[in-house]
């Protein structure tokens, strides 16, 4: 990575902190499942995997009366999510996206609409993230 590039992801974070410091949590299915038969066969809900995400930044989208209640960006620190990556078993941001069932954010649930990464001299300092409820 080059010096700009880590210092644009240092600049993003400490922006992200003071314009919000909002948080969210990517909901990923959870791999564990029971060893019994019911297990086996499907019949368990293994549940879901939260990755929490900060400092995120939050701005509300208009929307039209045909559309979602509700969409919300969020812009989350790409830094935060390359450290998730590792744990999780994933390889890129794109795999965690691809793979989460939605975002929740306080106590609302949304569904990812779009997730668009954000660069400067090759490196991805943001992921904007469009959701909607």
């Amino acid at each position: 990575m080059a010096i700009q590039g880590a210092a644009m992801l240092r600049a993003a974070n400490a922006m992200l902190a003071a314009f919000g410091g909002d948080r969210v949590e990517l909901m990923l299915p959870a791999t564990a499942t029971a060893s019994d038969g019911a297990g086996q066969l499907g019949l368990v809900d293994p549940g879901v995997q939260e990755v929490v995400i900060s400092p995120v930044v939050t701005r509300v989208l208009a929307t039209n009366n045909l559309g979602p209640r509700r969409r919300v960006e969020f812009t989350l620190p790409a830094s935060v999510i390359a450290e998730q990556l590792p744990a999780l078993g994933l390889a890129t941001a794109d795999d965690l996206f691809k793979a989460a069932m939605g975002l929740s954010y306080g106590s609302e649930v949304f569904h990812i609409e779009s997730v668009v990464p954000e660069e400067f001299c090759g490196t991805v300092y943001f992921y904007v993230v469009t959701a909607v409820e």
